[in-house]
């Protein structure tokens, strides 16, 4: 319902469009109604493949990643392609594994069977029977998930799926607004400050560097692709300051008409996970994290 008293609603149409719209005096000019469709397939890590928005080695690293259950954060700006990204890495997760997914608006389609779709509500004309993400994030470690997807992390819920991850829920996958992978650990200590609760920047800190493992930051470059920027590992905290090495980067050499042209490198760092890895017999092999050949 939109009105004068309530000037802005959030909808999704059948066919999962999702739908903007406004009232004066939200939007002075007049009425508006903004309509985001999205494709009746969804792109899968093959299709990502394609259009060059990782390399092979990236793909099948953040598969193995997935599959040992390691907890991995999507960042990225607005349509950098975070949520596409989020589903193609959700299709690696086992069909006989349940998943639990947190959104605003369901817009994640996923394959696999055993699939708990729960969304956020507003409050009513009343202001009543508002449910927030955080009340989800609470209610789903209650309904003995294997896997939870949170589709963005934009609030208090922060700091439940943090606890979360770092009390046996594994393999967790999520998505933030962010500039960078140094801004996306800074916005999430914001937002678990947003729950309410005190919490010395140090514990916060803490928490953030033993709950994720991957941080993935997604950029859409001005020639219209989608690509993976930056794959990193977060590895510790040195004092106040968490400790983050770059795996993989995409390095841009220049253009070919409107097209950016680049290469998806290694930096030549083998991560600490894969040690842990091996330990449990799953084999990564060290040349996937060779710096490509133009690097020298």
């Amino acid at each position: 319902r939109i009105d004068t008293s309530s000037p802005m609603a959030d909808l999704r149409l059948p066919d999962g469009s999702r739908v903007n719209a406004t009232l004066p005096p939200v939007t002075i000019d007049g009425p508006t109604i903004s309509i985001r469709r999205f494709g009746r397939q969804r792109v899968r890590r093959s299709d990502l493949l394609a259009i060059g928005s990782m390399s092979p080695q990236i793909l099948d690293f953040l598969a193995i990643a997935v599959r040992a259950r390691k907890n991995i954060l999507i960042s990225g700006g607005t349509g950098a392609g975070k949520s596409t990204l989020l589903g193609a890495l959700a299709e690696v997760i086992p069909d006989t594994e349940r998943i639990v997914v947190i959104e605003d608006t369901s817009e994640l389609s996923l394959d696999q069977e055993h699939l708990v779709r729960m969304e956020t509500r507003p409050p009513n004309i009343e202001g009543k029977g508002q449910i927030t993400a955080r009340d989800l994030v609470i209610n789903a470690l209650r309904m003995r998930p294997d896997r939870i997807i949170v589709g963005e992390v934009r609030g208090g819920e922060a700091l439940d799926m943090l606890q979360a991850l770092n009390t046996g829920h594994d393999g967790g996958l999520g998505t933030i607004h962010a500039n960078s992978p140094r801004d996306a650990l800074a916005r999430l200590e914001t937002m678990v400050l947003m729950a309410g609760i005190e919490l010395p920047a140090r514990a916060i800190r803490e928490q953030i560097v033993s709950a994720i493992h991957l941080l993935v930051h997604v950029r859409r470059y001005d020639d219209g692709v989608r690509r993976i920027e930056t794959v990193a590992e977060l590895t510790g905290l040195e004092g106040m300051t968490p400790l983050m090495q770059d795996l993989f980067v995409f390095r841009r050499r220049g253009r070919e008409g409107k097209r950016i042209i680049g290469h998806f490198t290694g930096m030549g760092v083998v991560p600490q996970l894969v040690h842990e890895l091996s330990e449990k017999g799953i084999h990564v092999p060290p040349s996937m994290f060779q710096r490509a050949p133009e690097e020298g």
